[in-house]
């Protein structure tokens, strides 16, 4: 700022001006940026990978009682498919996150009884396994999902 209160020519304006951009004057870190949403095709993306959870949910819960050990590994299998994929195509932890929500819903929906006595879900080690598996599988892909790395040439500490 200059002796009369305005910012010199060519110079930053407004609140970058008064240090809100950080001290580098690299555009600070990723903590000082404000928050954005998704973007609309990354809503609809994580969007359809709820869905695609929920229906994976469903399936694998049909197919874990019917073939018992091929039937659980072929379920977490394709729960573990769908959530890694998802990281791996969105590009974020949260494409893993998406399809686990989606996939808990519709688990936690189908393992309650209804007024007439039917059930999905057995109390059998089958049923636990692919209740516990599942969300170890989900917490495992999110993990390994892809979490923002910075780009360019500040990004190794020798240079």
């Amino acid at each position: 700022m200059s002796a009369n209160g305005k910012a010199p020519a060519g110079g930053p304006r407004g609140k970058a001006a008064t240090g809100a951009a950080g001290a580098g004057g690299g555009g600070g870190s990723l903590l000082a940026q404000p928050l954005v949403g998704p973007s609309l095709g990354r809503s609809v993306a994580y969007l359809a990978l709820f869905v695609l959870g929920a229906v994976v949910g469903a399936a694998g819960g049909l197919v874990q009682a019917a073939w018992f050990p091929g039937g659980l590994l072929l379920a977490l299998g394709g729960a573990a498919g769908l959530f890694l994929g998802g990281a791996r195509a969105v590009g974020s932890r949260a494409g893993a996150v998406a399809p686990a929500a989606g996939w808990m819903v519709s688990v936690i929906l189908l393992t309650a009884s209804r007024p007439e006595g039917d059930f999905l879900f057995a109390a059998g080690v089958g049923s636990y396994l692919f209740l516990l598996g599942g969300m170890a599988v989900a917490v495992m892909c999110a993990t390994l999902g892809q979490g923002r790395q910075p780009d360019g040439s500040a990004v190794r500490l020798g240079k």
